[in-house]
């Protein structure tokens, strides 16, 4: 495939208020504010897109299978785009999962499984642990799942595994919006590839307020888009040629260390 051939991903950063504990009224606001993106090819919403972060407290949990993933089915054919975000949900072994879900038109879901739980939140009583990274292909692309608080932890976001661009969705609060944004460039620059950031904004059932701030990053550190505190919704034309062109000139992923992270 030469440059001329290589594809592009138009990304829609979906940075929405989400109602708190209120399944039914996130899926028909988030898919209000996709409608004002109808040419992405891929849609990335925030983390527990449903609830609210910790916001299943008093449900029951929706199983893997249930009215949400369907709702990301219809979404995602209706479109012909991709659709991704985590939910809270109860996995096959009925452990319940703070879970990525990357949906593709023909109804095909992968999944991740958020690995570093917010035990400063609590988040580490309610929810089982994942242990294993997913890359999703997508017209083109590999796209590495990652959820929040997995953004503080280089070494599970390193680029040993050979993807073009990461994705982080989060519920990650106004007081540590500068972090939020440093490391979200760091990942761009350590792993020389795409990364693009989603959080929420308002506040939450918790009083918890959120700043936005949801951004998308290119392999040099460049930022390519930013989001304000409001609820909005922005488009991003990816490059994977510009990518390409950046590592065959900087290869410094070669000269990376060779490691294993321990189950």
């Amino acid at each position: 495939m030469t440059a001329a051939t290589l594809p592009r991903l138009k990304t829609a950063l979906v940075q929405a208020e989400l109602r708190w504990q209120a399944p039914e009224a996130n899926r028909d606001h988030l898919a209000e504010l996709m409608d004002q993106a109808p040419q992405a090819d891929l849609y990335v919403l925030p983390e527990t897109f449903t609830t609210g972060f910790l916001g299943d407290a008093e449900r029951q949990a929706e199983a893997f299978d249930g009215p949400t993933l369907e709702w990301m089915r219809a979404q995602a054919k209706g479109r012909s785009a991709a659709i991704t975000g985590s939910l809270a949900l109860t996995d096959e072994q009925g452990l319940r999962r703070n879970r990525m879900v990357f949906m593709r038109p023909e109804g095909k879901a992968s999944w991740y499984d958020k690995r570093h739980l917010f035990a400063y939140g609590g988040e580490d009583r309610r929810y089982a642990a994942g242990n294993a990274p997913t890359v999703v292909e997508w017209r083109g692309w590999r796209i590495d799942l990652q959820i929040c608080y997995d953004l503080r932890f280089p070494v599970w976001c390193r680029n040993s595994r050979g993807f073009d661009l990461q994705l982080f969705v989060a519920n990650w609060p106004t007081p540590r919006v500068e972090v939020w944004r440093l490391l979200l460039r760091a990942r761009a620059v350590e792993n020389q590839a795409f990364v693009i950031g989603v959080n929420r904004t308002g506040v939450d059932g918790n009083s918890v307020p959120y700043p936005g701030r949801s951004s998308a990053w290119d392999g040099g550190g460049e930022c390519l888009a930013e989001l304000g505190a409001d609820e909005s919704v922005t488009l991003v034309d990816l490059d994977l040629a510009a990518l390409r062109d950046l590592r065959a000139k900087l290869p410094f992923l070669a000269d990376a260390d060779r490691f294993r992270i321990e189950p």
